[in-house]
């Protein structure tokens, strides 16, 4: 198969825009997380029980930042599962200049195949913890659920762009920056 030289499109994410979707949504999921908490307290337990202490926003603080390390390793694993990229082509690590963690590759992905890996941790980082947090009736779970939602935000805003094209197009990722090269599949006639 072969690809045009140039990109037919350029996904190139707003980050300031991404970021503040990304705290709206971490807001709102977060507080209906403790809403569907606090119901189905009153409702089994016909009390409410609310207990801060340090050593939970301890917990909170540093299960944000193992989940965001986690996050980038399920976008590797997709990369891997969706797509067929061995693991040596892949790097994950952190942006400081752009604040943000990442994970990407050189090689190759059809758009459907990186629309997978973009949202798996959302479902294994964001929606389980938050899913044990209201199983457990546990507030840091439900906590760190609504950050992991809220923090794939710009996993989404990919996503719905690249929703607009062929699943059979191929993708490139910018190493440096949250942008996506898409390319016209081009069949060889021999």
């Amino acid at each position: 198969m072969l690809v045009s030289s140039e990109p037919a499109h350029i996904v190139d994410l707003d980050l300031k825009r991404v970021a503040k979707t990304g705290l709206w949504v971490t807001l709102w999921t977060t507080v209906g997380l403790f809403a569907l908490d606090i119901l189905f307290q009153l409702l089994i337990q016909s009390e409410l029980t609310v207990s801060f202490s340090f050593w939970k926003i301890l917990f909170v603080v540093i299960g944000y930042i193992v989940l965001i390390v986690v996050h980038e390793l399920f976008h590797l694993l997709g990369f891997r599962i969706f797509a067929g990229i061995p693991w040596r082509k892949m790097i994950v690590g952190v942006n400081l200049k752009l604040g943000i963690a990442y994970a990407t590759t050189d090689e190759w992905m059809t758009n459907a195949a990186i629309r997978k890996a973009l949202l798996l941790p959302f479902w294994t980082t964001g929606i389980i913890p938050a899913a044990v947090g209201l199983y457990l009736s546990d507030g840091v779970w439900l906590l760190l659920g609504g950050l992991l939602i809220g923090g794939a935000a710009g996993d989404f805003a990919m996503y719905k762009e690249l929703k607009q094209f062929p699943d059979e197009w191929l993708v490139k990722d910018d190493p440096e920056r949250p942008r996506l090269y898409l390319y016209e599949s081009v069949r060889s006639v021999d």
